[in-house]
């Protein structure tokens, strides 16, 4: 990374703290195989405190969390205590018990049937189990509102239990798969989901600072939340996530910081192997990183949720596809971005993306609703060109 790209980076951090519109705080890391090559910083942890973001600042992940979980399930398989394609309710037996919901009769109770086939762990990594997510379903919202079906981040077992929105298998949907990946990655290891991600993925890459629960250290460090309002001003929020749930949900309830972040997406880059030991084998991760649609392709999200999502898509128009457990982009990307990169990000408008061709991977990290906020996401897209035009 040269003096010109510190230089490019510098400044589209502070053009998203401070342009109009604007986000209160950011953090961005750029990592090759070696080790950190910009990490920055700008604006404050919550406005109206004068405290700013520094690059240690805790981030809630929301579903930058699923490719750790994904990378358990991975290892399970590896250590031959899973096989993806056979039958999830094998080790979790609820997930057997759910039924495909074809909608709603005229006095809005639920009309199910039962699924053509049963739902696999390969399904639940790609999101083509049948799962959705509140905000980007009108069925399943309405099932939150007139039923009092429990909203999935909240950790009840409930809101698991969710009707599947079609068939196993026949389509793709974003939604709660990798949640509940991590219930079979708890029946078969045999241990409680943030045991096994300490024991199996963080230590060994030296995260001391991601968990579910934080530490007296990650509490003081923690960013708030931010609602943008439809005047497009900024206010901070409580948002928490209950720290003694009964399912720890694998697919967004991590807490964690950049540095950790990007050690994590520097294993993917070196085929597994972290700085305290190898965590996937490099055939593992080469077979992980690639199209498993089998012809399907992810589509555009759209929101029914407006206070906490809008519509999402990266690169519109483009192919893309899902690995186990990214986005993969089978063209090139406008910012430059190869084909067969893979990333993804998180509700709280964080975003990833890992380029192995390259050697290169980075991160940015905010915090506020709604996803695919303007602000976020432009100044994302602007620091991952500038990084490119760098390499070029």
């Amino acid at each position: 990374m040269n003096a010109g790209f510190t230089a490019a980076a510098d400044a589209i951090l502070q053009k998203a703290v401070s342009g109009e519109p604007n986000i209160p705080g950011v953090v961005a890391m750029v990592t090759d195989r070696r080790g950190v090559r910009y990490e920055g910083s700008a604006g404050v942890r919550r406005l109206g405190d004068p405290q700013p973001m520094t690059a240690d600042s805790v981030f809630a992940l929301f579903s930058c969390s699923k490719a750790i979980t994904g990378t358990a399930v991975l290892q399970c398989v590896e250590r031959g205590l899973l096989d993806l394609d056979a039958p999830a309710k094998r080790w979790v037996p609820e997930i057997g018990e759910l039924q495909v919901l074809e909608g709603f009769d005229e006095s809005g109770g639920l009309r199910l049937r039962p699924p053509k086939r049963d739902v696999t762990t390969r399904m639940l990594m790609l999101h083509t189990a049948g799962f959705g997510y509140p905000y980007f379903s009108a069925a399943l919202k309405r099932l939150a509102a007139e039923h009092g079906q429990p909203d999935p981040r909240l950790g009840a077992k409930r809101g698991l239990m969710t009707p599947l929105l079609f068939d196993p298998g026949e389509s793709w949907e974003y939604g709660i798969g990798i949640d509940w990946a991590g219930q079979v990655v708890e029946a078969v290891a045999g241990q409680r989901l943030d045991a096994v991600l300490k024991a199996w993925v963080l230590d060994p890459l030296g995260m001391a600072d991601t968990g579910f629960v934080p530490t007296p250290s990650m509490r003081a460090r923690r960013a708030s939340m931010h609602q943008r309002g439809r005047d497009g001003a900024l206010a901070p929020i409580d948002f928490t996530l209950p720290e003694e749930p009964e399912v720890w949900m694998g697919g967004g309830a991590l807490l964690g910081t950049a540095p950790d972040y990007i050690r994590f997406l520097r294993m993917w880059l070196n085929d597994g192997a972290g700085e305290g030991g190898r965590v996937l084998r490099p055939e593992t991760v080469a077979m992980a990183a690639r199209d498993h649609l089998d012809g399907l392709t992810i589509r555009r999200m759209m929101s029914v949720s407006r206070g906490l999502a809008h519509d999402a898509e990266f690169f519109p128009g483009a192919r893309k596809t899902w690995g186990l457990t990214f986005m993969v982009n089978e063209a090139a990307a406008p910012t430059g971005r190869p084909a067969g990169a893979i990333g993804w990000a998180g509700l709280g408008n964080l975003f990833y993306w890992i380029d192995r061709r390259n050697g290169v991977a980075g991160f940015w990290g905010s915090q506020l609703f709604p996803f695919m906020d303007t602000a976020a996401f432009d100044g994302f897209l602007a620091f991952e060109t500038a990084l490119y035009a760098a390499l070029r």
